[in-house]
């Protein structure tokens, strides 16, 4: 492996109907903040006033996450909204990705933008291709990812739901779930 090689930035997905997807994001953010790298985090549909514990520890940190949402679920009313917010979550997304001020860029819940047609896979891959600077690793997160996605990430983890609490009826608990 050449030098250029073992220094470009990782383009990494986790995608898949398990849970885990954005707290293994997370778990990089950690990796790379003990490693003192520069990380910047985007959640395209959590709720812009959000605090769970994954945000709060973050903040702790020094990472203040970008929420972009509107608590979006799939029982929404107005999804014009919710799409409105996460396109504007792309156009801030593509200026942090351009000024190269972070080692790693997290793109939460991303994959939703192109499952639900709001934004076109191929351009959002070729955009990346053309500006996403060399060494800066992007991590994604979501559903659905789309196969062009998939065949352009460096590592794609899927996360396969075998079991869950509230399939039996468990509620929430925070630390656990948020």
């Amino acid at each position: 492996m050449s030098k250029r090689q073992s220094q470009r930035g990782l383009v990494l997905v986790n995608t898949g109907d398990g849970r885990g997807k954005s707290t293994s994001a997370f778990g990089v953010i950690l990796r790379m903040l003990g490693r003192k790298k520069r990380v910047a985090l985007i959640q395209f549909l959590k709720h812009e006033g959000g605090q769970w514990g994954e945000v709060r520890a973050l903040k702790r940190l020094g990472v203040e996450p970008i929420k972009i949402g509107d608590g979006f679920t799939w029982t929404n009313r107005d999804l014009d909204e919710t799409q409105a917010r996460a396109l504007h979550g792309w156009d801030i997304a593509q200026g942090i990705i351009l000024a190269d001020a972070y080692d790693l860029v997290v793109l939460d819940e991303f994959t939703y933008l192109m499952d639900f047609g709001w934004l076109d896979a191929n351009a959002v891959i070729n955009w990346l291709r053309a500006r996403k600077p060399q060494r800066q690793h992007l991590l994604i997160t979501g559903r659905n990812a789309p196969p062009a996605l998939i065949d352009y990430a460096d590592t794609v983890s899927e996360m396969v739901k075998v079991k869950h609490a509230f399939d039996a009826g468990i509620k929430a608990r925070a630390g656990i779930e948020f």
